[in-house]
């Protein structure tokens, strides 16, 4: 995507952290550690650069230090450039600009860093959606359609719990949106925003400055939903596989799907990798009476208990005659002998001491903050 289509990518990396209260106390919503050794933004910045954009803006809003440490210069990802590359952007980005509340507002408080991109599209995106997607062809389709507005949407079955933090999409036979429900009291199959947009960037600008002189700041709300009618708004359907995160259930079953083989050769493609930051931790480790069965292992971890149906984040350590069983334990937990832990999600540097029983449920598993001792 070069040349006369250059393409700017926006990601988001505080939206939504309300929906995950729990994982995201200390951290932004883009920052959750997923699957062994990934963070969620790890997916829509790899899916930019495995698409050709070169440009691109991460806007944060708090809690975002974790964020900043991982993603670094960008060198992970080929975006440790000159010209283009990664750009961190903080809330009050000038000095009429306050705390955001939400995506119209944070693109207004970043409106001079888009204004000085040289690219003439911008492309949108959240940090709520696991998935890997080519945004290529969905540049060209808004380009070909002459579209306002192009919306990434997905089919899916959902319940009305979930419908209470998704748009869902009116779409005709045509693709063209005709229809946009925010956080409706429905549920089954249903056509949800995967909260990815392509804009033309001179349209989103004047979008963004005619907003902000009504103090209108959702996008969703007093654009999409506002303004389907006005504006030429499309849809392009996502076909793979993707999984929203939006709760700490879906949190907990989206990682447990990293143990089905058919799932994750879905999601790390070769031909697109997803990227993340690399620790120079020694190979996982496994003690003489460590048993391991269907679990994700990540490098630096020493296992000499029993684990099950589980992953492991960077440098975790299980004690001997501990059992860990349908569980989450993120980056350097320790958890001591003969313990036993089944349906827990454990947050960083969690110190489980010896002997001690932690039980959730397949529905509800225990959740574990960050330093926590046990």
């Amino acid at each position: 995507m070069g040349g006369k289509n250059k393409v700017l990518g926006l990601i988001f990396a505080n939206m939504h952290d309300v929906s995950v209260a729990d994982l995201t106390k200390e951290r932004t919503m883009g920052s959750i550690l997923y699957g062994g050794r990934y963070r969620m933004i790890d997916f829509p910045l790899s899916n930019m650069v495995n698409s050709g954009v070169d440009e691109v803006g991460v806007i944060t809003k708090s809690n975002y230090q974790s964020l900043l440490d991982h993603l670094g210069s960008g060198r992970e990802w080929d975006l440790a450039r000159k010209k283009g590359g990664l750009h961190l952007l903080p809330p009050f980005g000038h000095v009429d600009s306050g705390m955001f509340r939400g995506r119209l507002e944070a693109l207004y408080g970043i409106l001079n860093f888009v204004k000085n991109s040289d690219a003439e599209y911008v492309l949108l995106s959240d940090c709520d959606v696991i998935t890997n997607i080519d945004y290529a062809p969905i540049v060209q389709k808004h380009i070909d359609e002459e579209a306002d507005i192009t919306v990434v949407y997905a089919k899916s079955v959902i319940t009305m719990e979930q419908a209470k933090n998704s748009t869902i999409l009116g779409v005709n036979e045509g693709e063209r949106i005709t229809d946009v429900l925010i956080r409706p009291q429905i549920s089954g199959d249903c056509d949800i925003s995967l909260n990815m947009f392509v804009l033309k960037k001179e349209f989103l600008q004047n979008i963004v400055l005619e907003c902000a002189s009504k103090s209108l700041y959702s996008f969703e709300k007093d654009v999409l939903q506002a303004r389907v009618k006005e504006y030429k708004v499309i849809g392009y359907k996502h076909d793979g596989y993707f999984q929203k995160i939006d709760s700490t259930d879906t949190y907990y079953k989206a990682n447990m799907a990293m143990l089905d083989t058919d799932t994750r050769d879905q999601v790390f493609l070769e031909k697109r990798p997803i990227y993340t930051k690399i620790r120079d931790n020694a190979p996982a480790k496994y003690g003489i009476g460590a048993n391991v069965k269907n679990s994700l292992i990540a490098d630096g971890c020493i296992v000499e208990g029993t684990v099950e149906n589980s992953i492991l984040f960077r440098g975790v350590k299980v004690g001997e005659g501990a059992v860990v069983r349908n569980s989450i334990i993120m980056q350097d937990t320790c958890i001591g002998k003969k313990c036993d832990i089944n349906y827990v999600i454990t947050d960083k540097m969690v110190d489980i001491r010896d002997f001690r029983l932690l039980t959730g449920s397949q529905y509800y598993p225990l959740y574990v903050g960050k330093g926590a001792k046990i």
